[in-house]
């Protein structure tokens, strides 16, 4: 039966009393414990290539990396979001036609698939390849786990469901760019060779795995066969559920907040890598000849030598932070309407950029990851939650397939903006080059450089360390300008959730 636009709203707005924390995780049945582990597994994977790909792309070539341009890595990163956002919402209508267990299969094959041309193939149009099926594939992924999520749980532990299955699916994001650290410092093409394999044993727990409401399902397609019930094209299907108010705007709205996540793992390491000295941290924990353990090594994403954190190391903060605490800010949010907790995560996310744009010390940098991840504890899980609540029961999928269009949006502009501006405002590498050009250099000597050497080849002509040339750099140029851009767009997104949010709550049946 068709349902109303203003029921809809409805439902989304009404406040549902929740478990409490200890009754919630009772209730979870063991399909939501399997998703999860099947989506941690999948996290690690992909995580150990995501985290490090702007390093990989802009590592030097004498290094194993592709050295390339801000703009072309801006074309791979905004390509790979297009496949990878917008699949799901077709895949998601298809998955819940077909099964959710089958679509899990198929995108496990292409996703080892993908993992393996980037390591075959280690060019541009090599890495393009790898990310368009690496995207295809976990776009077909989500729907299906999600809605699995959705139908194992209801209104009174929705709260707490989501916000534990997102701290499990981080303990994948922790482990993998962790692995993803050491591995590249042997050699790149590991790192793709590990993630093929871990991502394989997705097959095994699918054995485990029992789709919530199959019968249903197997029902309804057999009443939609014998002409009892009228389904209309999947695509009108979609596009008359896209099209409603409360849809469109949520859309808009939560893309400038993934518009930031995506700033933070992909423009962010290469400005730790540029700017920020994590050695002060090395050494305020282990002393001045920093660690030799091969545990410590290996949990802070460090250097062989111990003495400095990698730029993954310290993104990695952030699914640190939300492995361990991310059930106590569930509880919190619990307490929020959904759309409060979004808008409220979405400001705290923007405030992280404005502090990169001003900062580079390795303890403000510390102070800004711990507020990113509050914001996006509140806003991440709370999204889900939100549009499968919305959903009609035959459209879980569908709704969760929805989900990835913000997520498409925001990653779209900011997979190329985002490598054009910094390239432009904050990379050291295009800093040496002015910098070599000032010093006398000719252009065409400067153009010849590789990409990713212009900053080493400053320190052999100047003489200065390292170490000193970087802090000169910083002080004589506007590093932050492309932060400040992009947390414009997040200021702007929180007052518009927040605005939302209100008009949501007044809609009446």
């Amino acid at each position: 039966m068709a349902t109303s636009e203003s029921n809809h709203a409805s439902i989304s707005a009404k406040d549902v009393k929740q478990l409490g924390i200890w009754a919630a995780l009772g209730s979870l049945s063991y399909v939501f414990w399997v998703c999860g582990g099947m989506e941690l597994i999948e996290r690690l994977a992909y995580y150990g290539v995501r985290q490090v790909s702007s390093l990989y792309a802009t590592d030097a070539v004498s290094n194993g990396g592709l050295g390339l341009k801000g703009s072309e890595i801006g074309i791979i990163f905004a390509v790979w979001a297009l496949m990878q956002s917008f699949v799901p919402v077709l895949t998601g209508g298809i998955s819940d036609r077909v099964g959710y267990k089958e679509t899990i299969f198929a995108s496990t094959v292409f996703k080892i698939l993908g993992y393996l041309i980037m390591a075959w193939f280690a060019t541009y149009w090599g890495f393009m390849l790898g990310a368009m099926v690496l995207a295809f594939g976990t776009g077909i992924f989500k729907p299906g786990i999600q809605a699995t999520i959705v139908k194992s749980t209801n209104r009174e532990n929705s709260s707490m469901a989501w916000g534990v299955f997102y701290q499990t699916v981080n303990i994948g994001g922790f482990i993998g760019p962790l692995l993803a650290a050491q591995l590249r410092q042997l050699e790149w093409a590991y790192v793709f060779y590990a993630c093929a394999a871990i991502i394989s044993l997705n097959f095994l727990l699918l054995l485990t795995y029992k789709e919530q409401d199959k019968e249903a399902r197997l029902e309804h397609r057999r009443r939609v066969k014998a002409g009892e019930i009228k389904e209309e094209s999947l695509w009108l299907d979609s596009l008359k559920e896209l099209s409603r108010p409360i849809m469109l705007w949520y859309i808009i709205l939560f893309s400038g907040f993934w518009f930031m996540l995506n700033a933070f793992w992909d423009v962010g390491p290469l400005f730790f890598r540029d700017w920020v000295d994590t050695s002060v941290m090395v050494r305020a924990m282990f002393g001045e000849d920093g660690t030799s353990s091969g545990f410590w090594k290996f949990i802070f994403g460090m250097t062989q030598d111990g003495k400095t954190i990698l730029p993954e190391g310290l993104i990695n903060i952030n699914a640190m932070l939300i492995m361990f605490v991310c059930f106590i800010v569930a509880g919190w949010s619990a307490l929020m309407r959904a759309t409060t907790s979004m808008a409220l995560g979405t400001f705290l996310a923007a405030s992280t950029l404005l502090l990169f744009a001003g900062f580079n010390s390795v303890w403000i940098v510390l102070v800004a990851i711990i507020c990113f991840s509050i914001g996006e504890m509140l806003s991440s899980p709370k999204c889900s939650e939100y549009l499968g609540n919305i959903a009609p029961a035959q459209k879980k999928a569908m709704y969760l397939g929805f989900s990835q269009l913000p997520l498409g949006i925001g990653w779209v502009l900011e997979g190329y903006f985002g490598q054009v501006l910094y390239a432009e405002y904050g990379a050291k590498d295009t800093i040496a080059r002015q910098s070599l050009l000032d010093g006398g250099m000719s252009q065409t000597d400067v153009a010849a450089v590789p990409v990713g050497e212009a900053f080493q080849k400053l320190v052999e002509i100047t003489g200065q360390t390292a170490d000193a040339l970087t802090a000169q750099l910083y002080m004589n140029n506007d590093i932050g300008g492309a932060w400040y851009i992009m947390a414009t767009v997040g200021i702007v997104s929180a007052a518009g959730m927040y605005v939302y949010g209100r008009w949501t709550y007044q809609l009446k049946d």
